[in-house]
């Protein structure tokens, strides 16, 4: 059930809560100012003060709602309803989508239902084969074993958001607190989501580790999420998922603008959509370690709400969890995985006890005075993410018809540039970049050749050769670069940089309204990105008008080349310069000089400084990863805090071959034979490093683990096993597989 939190002592500034609480504590007879923790009080630092439990500033919480679901039902109401599965359980989230009663009216209950499903399928192989339901799944237990049934962990959530001050966006918390909360061993796990996706991300991928170990859950959208604006009829997301008018006072996100300037943007750029990652105009990647740290105050002001002593009969509360007396972990992956290095590194007051990071995408400060070497060979590594996102949206498309890059004729979604006819168009691009200088070769496969050997050039290796094919068919360089561009140059949505907007399409890749039922539910079924559910990347100037951009002609060189000169100007927001020229912008070139000034500054603002103040950390990373090549981006990270904490780092850092960044597309055709689920390995650092805080176990090594890929018929891959596939981490590697920093270099092996 749902209760309000009183609202006039929400509104009250910290102080005055307070002192209001020591008043009350007082006149009724509750603990003074100089009352002390002991047993009765459940305290875990004897003789300490007690404190009032006062909401951290800048929060604001919205209900606290018990899910109470034992076993699976409709997850209509939130009886129906738990924290991990949302009332599907194990076999419900492997099957099909839930209905809605009302497609156009889903209630904000139905759409928790769905992006719960949503976000678990999103990030995770649901296949039996891949492995859920025997290595991962709500049913499978911290040892591994498949003890749990359907999974479902009743509990309480606490419903909140941050406001960003100066912006218009909201960061949404949930804090999930688990019935089997043990309030003698308390732990929070602060698991920001992945990607751009919303509060209930990380739900499959650190929230079920965490609520099974009896740990409560701070979730955290990091100022991301599914906030779609829909300028043609000015409706916006609500945090709770439902629709309404921009002017809603619980917008998710509402695009700054007036009512003029939306109608003359409509009259030029009709049915476009604004999305909130790409356009809050605050750049929100700059906060993404302090939003995690907020979520992570709200935890403990939420458990302290639930168990802490009460102010005699009011309802307010003694703090009894704190910093001091609760283990916090924070893990998460991708740009989660970004987020909890980032907060562990501004982390100033001491919050966070130790880091688990997949994949993540951190990108040093600096590259001076340390090096990364592959099998004792230096390579090119710790470039800007929108530095090589820029980089690959220009070449991989060409890249992937290289000899060595192709598949041949495999009819697979791995092959899935093949699979859907885009290889003449990507020969286009290729003749495109050979057109304006920036590949040599005199036909298409030399051409090829040349982009592949750039793109090896600049951090990915010969093992993302054939990734690129599926990559790039796939929208991921165009929905990152377009997206993150905005993002941190702080543009409007009213900018339309480069040419480039956000609409659904009609059937012939047209902007076009987006139909009002995939509009109503895109809070569960949206990830937040232009991924076209229900949003996709639109390349205005398009000759013959716009179109989306697989299918966009360019009009300076009259080719359907996917957008060639809308990658040309993206790139050069990063870099300063024309790419075709190199000459550099100026006050009247597309894009102009204060626009790449502002990108620049932009991505700045987030690099990391790599300092992770000792805690225990350990980075987990596919080789294979394509999206954020660990040249780029794990190993580059690993190698900067060992150059920066020098012998005081603790971070560990575990490369897994065969490993590559989206384990939900391990169920894929040509990906199920080829790669093994990262995730795995993932919660094995989860379970390393809650054993190291509570036992003090030592945490492994920095190694190479060296899997086996499933092989098989690309859709019909046999079952993935531990004794097959997927050797543990070991506690001791051979030196072979070790990863040593010597020389002020990180060392990889072969």
């Amino acid at each position: 059930m749902a209760t309000r939190n009183p609202a006039a002592f929400r509104r009250l500034p910290a102080a005055a809560a307070a002192l209001l609480c020591l008043h009350l504590g007082a006149q009724a007879g509750g603990p003074g100012p100089d009352d002390r923790y002991d047993d009765r009080h459940g305290g875990h630092g004897h003789g300490e003060p007690m404190r009032p439990n006062v909401l951290p500033r800048g929060i604001t919480s919205l209900a606290r709602t018990a899910y109470t679901a034992t076993s699976p039902g409709g997850g209509t109401s939130a009886s129906t309803q738990d924290l991990l599965t949302a009332g599907l359980g194990k076999t419900g989230l492997a099957g099909a989508a839930p209905a809605y009663a009302d497609p156009l009216n889903p209630t904000a209950l139905e759409l928790r239902r769905n992006a719960i499903y949503a976000n678990y399928r999103g990030l995770l192989d649901i296949t039996a084969n891949g492995g859920y339901g025997r290595l991962y799944g709500p049913n499978i237990d911290l040892a591994g074993n498949d003890t749990l049934g359907e999974g479902l962990i009743p509990g309480v959530e606490y419903l909140g958001y941050v406001d960003v001050p100066g912006g218009n966006r909201r960061v949404t918390t949930a804090v999930q607190v688990p019935a089997s909360f043990d309030t003698s061993k308390p732990c929070i796990v602060a698991a920001p989501s992945s990607g751009s996706r919303g509060v209930y991300g990380a739900i499959g991928t650190v929230a079920e580790w965490a609520l099974k170990r009896g740990c409560a859950v701070a979730l955290t959208d990091t100022g991301k999420g599914m906030g779609l604006h829909d300028l043609s009829d000015n409706t916006v997301h609500r945090i709770d998922g439902t629709r309404a008018d921009a002017a809603d006072p619980l917008s998710h996100f509402s695009a700054k603008l007036s009512e003029d300037q939306r109608a003359a943007f409509n009259a030029r750029t009709p049915n476009r959509v604004a999305l909130k990652h790409a356009h809050s105009q605050t750049n929100p990647e700059r906060d993404w370690g302090t939003d995690t740290l907020a979520a992570v105050r709200y935890a403990l002001w939420a458990l302290n709400q639930e168990y802490g002593p009460s102010v005699g009969r009011s309802p307010l509360k003694w703090q009894r969890f704190r910093p001091e007396n609760t283990l916090v972990m924070a893990a998460s992956v991708s740009n989660g995985g970004t987020a909890v290095l980032r907060a562990a590194e501004q982390d100033e007051q001491g919050l966070i006890d130790a880091v688990v990071a997949g994949e993540p995408g951190a990108t040093p400060r600096s590259t001076y005075g340390y090096g990364v070497q592959q099998g004792g060979q230096p390579v090119a590594f710790g470039k800007p993410l929108l530095d090589y996102f820029t980089f690959a949206n220009l070449y991989q498309p060409c890249a992937a018809l290289a000899a060595e890059a192709s598949m041949g004729a495999e009819l697979s979604i791995h092959n899935y540039m093949t699979l859907t006819g885009m290889n003449p168009r990507a020969a286009n691009r290729c003749a495109s970049l050979a057109q304006a200088g920036m590949v040599s070769g005199a036909d298409t496969a030399a051409q090829a050749a040349d982009a592949l050997s750039k793109l090896r050039h600049y951090g990915w290796g010969p093992y993302n050769d054939q990734m690129h094919n599926a990559h790039y068919g796939l929208g991921n360089a165009v929905i990152v670069t377009s997206m993150y561009v905005n993002a941190y140059g702080r543009f409007s949505v009213l900018d339309n940089v480069c040419g480039v907007s956000f609409a659904g399409v009609d059937a012939a890749f047209a902007p076009a309204p987006i139909a009002p039922a995939a509009k109503a539910v895109s809070y569960a079924t949206g990830n937040g990105t232009a991924n076209g559910a229900p949003a996709t990347v639109i390349v205005n100037d398009s000759v013959g008008g716009a179109r989306r951009w697989d299918f966009a002609v360019s009009p300076g060189t009259a080719l359907a080349d996917l957008g060639f000169e809308a990658a040309v100007c993206q790139r050069a927001l990063f870099t300063g310069t024309d790419p075709r020229s190199g000459a550099p912008l100026t006050d009247t070139s597309t894009p102009t000089r204060a626009q790449s000034e502002a990108v620049r500054r932009g991505v700045r603002e987030v690099l990391a400084s790599g300092d992770l103040q000792r805690k225990p950390t350990l980075v987990v990373a596919g080789r294979s990863d394509a999206l954020l090549p660990v040249n780029n981006a794990a190993r580059a990270y690993t190698a900067f805090n060992q150059a920066v904490e020098r012998g005081r780092s603790r971070l560990r850092y575990v490369e897994v071959t065969n490993g590559q960044h989206f384990d939900g597309f391990l169920g894929f055709s040509g990906f199920d034979t080829r790669y093994v689920p990262l995730h795995v390995y993932f919660l094995d650092g989860l379970n390393a490093m809650y054993a190291h805080l509570t036992t003090g176990a030592t945490l492994p090594p920095s190694q190479v683990v060296r899997t086996t890929p499933r092989g098989g018929l690309p859709g019909a891959a046999p079952a993935v096993t531990r004794a097959a596939n997927l050797p543990p981490i070991a506690a001791t590697p051979a030196a072979g597989d070790a990863i040593t920093f010597n020389g002020n270099a990180l060392n990889v092996p072969n």
